[in-house]
């Protein structure tokens, strides 16, 4: 560490008294000696006639150049002092500034080992979960306290899979107040999404590469400054962690490459994040038609058929088969299978989008679906009408254009059961009642 040495403050005079200044009792004295010499004592000899005029005159001439060389010396050694005084002060001056600069330098690098020696805890912060909330706030939270100071605004996009957009995700505020109206980015956002690149921008208003009228449209808070960073993982941009201040000149380069490494270890989170959520998703989601496991699906009903009697509300569930399904395997081939799979998949779901439906491919060609706090009366009527848009979808098998059937049963609490396990076994029997029946048709527990 360097040690700076404390300047004292030296004002003019005790810079005169330092370069030899006499004291004001020897001048006095020195002041009546030489008066009295060069005054008194001849006026009084030329009185009483001891000295003659002439003596005197050339006495009084000698001195006179002598007092004009003391003066023009004491006049040097002034303008000696004063040069060496403002050489000084200048000396001061240069040592002040540079004890500043030492100073804001150790300010700067203390600021820079702490924000660093907080890497490991950054680490260990964004991986003690893998849920991806939890890894945006700590994110949020970090870039906010260590590089903002709580200060202005810092906000987490994230990039939509389905839009491939810009959307806020977290956001960290100084005013609780704030509203981010720019839910999808602004122009900054913009630019950072085009070059996948770090931004900063010292003061918006100085800034050529951006257009003011275009922000003003955006968003109406005031942004003066800011620093931006993407996610980036194998060339994947996963979003972007921004901060904005309303004061031009508040971030830093230095500010800007901890927010880049910030990201960099964010990135690697945010990727094991969703690399979990997606096996997550394999283990409650059927691989082909994208509905829920069996497994899965028997503990949601469990915990809805528990809900539905505490509310003492009503629930029914479909147990739904293809008719002859072997045949379009025998015929078509498995791959033609799992096409009609597919397609019915989609079917019911679309058929069940306004009612919040749990549907489940529950083995085979078999789906069961459960409608939570849905009468049994009117859910025999949505099994009807699902059975006749079954019927008369088209489905294309190797260039053919054919159709499937299917059988429904259905049933429903409380009539029906007293446990979720009963509702499966009615809707189950009834189902195959249906296929006695000639097939294509929907029975009810």
């Amino acid at each position: 560490m360097i040690k700076i040495p404390k300047i004292r403050s030296y004002n003019h005079k005790r810079l005169t008294s330092l370069l030899g200044r006499p004291p004001l009792k020897k001048v006095f004295l020195q002041s009546i000696f030489l008066i009295s010499f060069y005054l008194f004592i001849p006026f009084l000899l030329r009185s009483v006639h001891v000295l003659p005029l002439r003596f005197l005159l050339v006495f009084y001439f000698l001195n006179s150049v002598f007092l004009f060389l003391l003066l023009r010396n004491y006049f040097n050694k002034k303008n000696q002092v004063a040069m060496q005084i403002q050489d000084f002060q200048e000396k001061i001056n240069i040592i002040t500034d540079q004890n500043i600069q030492e100073a804001k330098s150790k300010k700067s690098f203390s600021e820079k080992i702490f924000r660093y020696s907080e890497l490991k805890k950054i680490i260990e912060q964004i991986n003690k979960k893998l849920d991806l909330d939890f890894i945006a706030e700590s994110l949020c939270q970090i870039a906010f306290s260590l590089v903002a100071h709580e200060k202005g605004c810092c906000i987490l996009y994230l990039v939509d899979s389905q839009t491939h957009t810009l959307r806020v995700f977290k956001a960290k505020k100084e005013d609780k107040k704030l509203v981010v109206k720019a839910k999808e980015g602004d122009i900054f956002d913009s630019w950072v999404l085009r070059h996948v690149s770090p931004l900063l921008v010292e003061d918006i208003r100085k800034d050529f590469r951006f257009d003011l009228d275009k922000l003003s449209e955006q968003d109406t808070r005031l942004i003066s400054s800011l620093i931006s960073s993407p996610f980036v993982s194998e060339n994947r941009f996963m979003g972007i962690l921004r901060l904005d201040n309303p004061r031009p000149g508040v971030f830093s380069q230095d500010d800007l490459r901890f927010l880049v490494t910030i990201c960099d270890l964010g990135a690697v989170a945010l990727e094991n994040s969703e690399l979990f959520q997606k096996t997550q998703d394999l283990a409650i989601h059927d691989g082909l038609t994208a509905l829920y496991t069996k497994g899965f699906f028997i503990d949601r009903l469990n915990e809805e058929f528990k809900r539905t009697v505490r509310r003492n509300s009503a629930l029914s569930l479909f147990m739904i088969d293809i008719d002859y399904f072997k045949k379009y395997n025998d015929q078509f081939g498995h791959t033609a299978g799992d096409i009609v799979l597919k397609n019915l998949s989609s079917l019911l779901v679309d058929a069940l989008k306004d009612y919040t439906p749990l549907i489940s491919r529950f083995g085979g060609e078999e789906f069961c679906v459960i409608l939570p706090g849905l009468e049994k009366e009117k859910a025999v009527a949505i099994a009807r009408e699902i059975r006749q848009k079954v019927e008369k979808a088209k489905i294309v098998l190797r260039r053919q254009e054919t159709n499937i059937t299917v059988s429904i049963g259905v049933s429903g609490y409380p009539q029906d059961a007293g446990e979720a396990e009963e509702l499966i076994i009615k809707a189950d029997r009834a189902m195959y009642e249906a296929k006695a029946q000639g097939r294509n048709k929907v029975v009810v527990a």
